[in-house]
Order: structure tokens, then sequence, then C-alpha cells
């Protein structure tokens, strides 16, 4: 695949009207039956999601931190893989396994010391290129880096809104 060509209308369509660019995304929670679980439409899928099991969750479904962690590990995945191929680097493998830590007591409002949510967030990238120079391998890593949107949201997080209504 041809990520250049595929990319060149957009990009073209993006420099002549900026305004094209611009989108929203939406995610919508859905009420079930049981308060420990809900939906999760994202638009052209719907995920069932679940409290975790450490809060009282049944442990079959995926948490909201799951969910969180998956994002981070699909973009980063897809951001290495067409980056990797823009570049021309031939990789035999990508693949990319992210873990988070937090500490249960935060959530739960058991230990006010503890912050609710996750403490650290770690990413591995297991890249097979043996054709690869070290300088493809350094800016593969670069540009993935600069280009995943989830990783670059998490960094430098976004101004975060919360609206109610009666």
């Amino acid at each position: 695949m041809d990520i250049r060509t595929l990319q060149k209308p957009l990009k073209d369509q993006y420099r002549s009207d900026p305004k094209a660019s611009q989108i929203t995304i939406r995610a919508k929670g859905g009420q079930t039956d049981v308060p420990i679980t809900c939906s999760v439409d994202i638009g052209r899928a719907i995920y069932q999601a679940e409290a975790h099991q450490g809060v009282g969750g049944a442990g079959a479904g995926a948490c909201s931190g799951d969910l969180l962690l998956g994002a981070l590990a699909a973009c980063a995945q897809i951001t290495c893989q067409m980056v990797a191929t823009a570049m021309g680097i031939p990789t035999e493998r990508i693949e990319v396994t992210v873990e988070g830590d937090f500490d249960l007591r935060g959530t739960l409002g058991i230990a006010k010391d503890v912050p609710v949510g996750f403490e650290s967030i770690r990413l591995h990238f297991d890249v097979v290129a043996p054709a690869a120079t070290p300088d493809q391998l350094r800016a593969l890593r670069e540009k993935t880096e600069q280009y995943c949107v989830v990783m670059q949201t998490l960094k430098q997080p976004p101004i975060l809104q919360s609206e109610w209504g009666w």
C-alpha cells in the first residue's frame, strides 16, 4: 500500500481548506439494567463495558481502563505501521503492548492520598525490521510518537469540559 498516494488528496484538501480537516469524534455511553455495566456507541460499533473486577465487576468484559489502553495500543500500532510504510521501512512484525498501573483504593474512595486513575502507562513497541538502518528505526520511533493521536493527547491533555443536563 502506498500511504503517500492514499493521503495526498486528503492533505491537498486540508491545505486548501483547513476547515475540512477539523472533525469531531463522538462516543456515547448508554445505561444497562445493571449499574456496573454500560454500552459504548462509537457510531460504527457498540461495545459492552463493565466495571473492573477490582471494584465489583464480573471480570468478563472490558473496563474503561481496558478501553483507554486499547485505544492507545490501536493508535500506536496503526501509526507505527503507517509511518513504516510511508518511510519505506520493510518490517516483518510490529506489535504494540500497553500496560497501565493504578491503585483501586483511589477510585473506591478509601484512601484520599491515592490518585484516581492511572499512575503510569507503558508502551512497548516490538519492531522486527532486519533490513532497517539505525537511522530509519530512530526516525520511525520519532514520527510514530509525534503522530500518535492518543499518545499525544495523554501527554498533553486537552481542555476537558463537563456538562450536566437535568
